[in-house]
């Protein structure tokens, strides 16, 4: 199965090659792809941002653009800051990040912007003790201990108590975690900000902050290799890597007390029990959900639009093609350890690419 995936996820970077060289072709083989009703062909798009959902946007992109002779996409992954920088200076088509806008980047917009969450993944904590299983347990106490610096041995009671029977190491803590801004970073804080008061209150959540323990790695990469490198390592990052680097992962406790495996279904549960609050504000966190089969670290990444387009007929063909990735699309995400969006979040961002206009006309065809 892991096997399985690495093959996709290596196409999906093959393909994000050839669409950026400008080719395209026929559909591939195992996808289906249906035009949006009134759907824009003959127009190219250009997009930045966010790394996190580079697979899935390069597969994404590419199948659409084989369905659409002449729509092309060109992304490029260069960070959800970066991405947003280039929307705000509008010398994108769209901007894609792993943290939606805070209320003072809002204000700091030339216009009005839509958010479209596009798929949920989870944030999951790796660890390297040779000699302990695969899926230790981890309480939310446990977990903010060890990158508050509270928690400095493996045989802390904090962790052997939700690990009867198991014979855990008295081996010093390392913790790893980002230096550079993250998406990664805003979902795990906003976490231990949920589950923490002293966290909230000393550290707080954001792209960056300044760790109280640890050392950085850039990347989910550099985090990995911090982990590897030192006995005794834990660190965070997305599942999707997880995976594809084998790495130990740890259940943990969510709000229902339940131990939750970090995983494609209990990733789209968590979205899915936070939609009443989604509904009020899109920019939501979706970390500890209240459901018992929630995995509690996780987090959209969203792609970001104007309102308001200058430019109708480019307009119309972003809506078009979101509309496409909230549908057809979904059905690629678990294949790339992406957790599908929940009915209850498509209709959310159907009704927000209908407010998406141009000269006061909306933009998106009627479904």
């Amino acid at each position: 199965m892991l096997l399985s995936k690495l093959v996709v996820r290596s196409m999906a970077l093959a393909a994000a090659a050839i669409l950026l060289a400008g080719c395209s072709g026929g559909t591939p083989k195992g996808t289906t792809s249906s035009a949006p009703s009134g759907a824009t062909t003959g127009t190219g798009l250009n997009g930045a941002g966010a790394t996190f959902p580079y697979p899935i946007y390069s597969r994404w992109f590419d199948s659409y653009s084989k369905a659409h002779p002449g729509a092309t996409v060109n992304y490029q992954s260069i960070g959800s800051g970066a991405g947003i920088q280039q929307l705000k200076n509008r010398t994108v088509d769209f901007g894609a990040s792993d943290a939606p806008l805070s209320d003072q980047e809002v204000k700091e917009m030339p216009s009005p912007v839509v958010h479209i969450p596009t798929v949920a993944g989870a944030v999951v904590l790796s660890y390297n003790l040779p000699d302990v299983p695969d899926k230790l347990k981890l309480t939310p106490e446990a977990i903010a201990g060890i990158f508050l610096g509270k928690v400095t041995r493996w045989s802390d009671p904090a962790i052997a108590g939700a690990n009867s029977g198991v014979k855990l190491p008295d081996t010093a803590i390392g913790v790893a975690h980002r230096s550079d801004g993250s998406g990664t970073s805003y979902i795990f804080t906003n976490y231990l900000c949920d589950v923490s008061p002293e966290w909230k209150a000393k550290v707080g959540a954001g792209k960056s902050v300044n760790w109280p323990v640890g050392l950085g790695g850039k990347g989910n990469e550099g985090v990995t290799g911090q982990i590897k490198g030192l006995p005794g390592g834990i660190g965070y990052v997305e599942l999707a890597y997880a995976l594809t680097n084998k790495l130990k992962v740890a259940l943990v406790r969510n709000t229902a007390g339940q131990f939750v495996e970090p995983t494609v279904a209990s990733t789209t549960t968590a979205a899915e029990a936070a939609a009443p609050k989604l509904a009020q504000d899109i920019r939501t966190p979706i970390a500890n959900a209240a459901s018992p089969q929630a995995y509690p670290i996780c987090g959209f990444t969203y792609i970001l639009l104007f309102r308001d387009q200058t430019d109708a007929t480019k307009g119309k063909a972003v809506v078009d093609l979101l509309d496409w990735c909230l549908h057809d699309g979904q059905k690629m995400a678990s294949s790339l350890d992406y957790a599908p969006l929940p009915e209850s979040v498509v209709k959310l961002n159907e009704a927000a690419l209908k407010t998406v206009q141009s000269q006061g006309k909306p933009l998106l065809a009627g479904r």
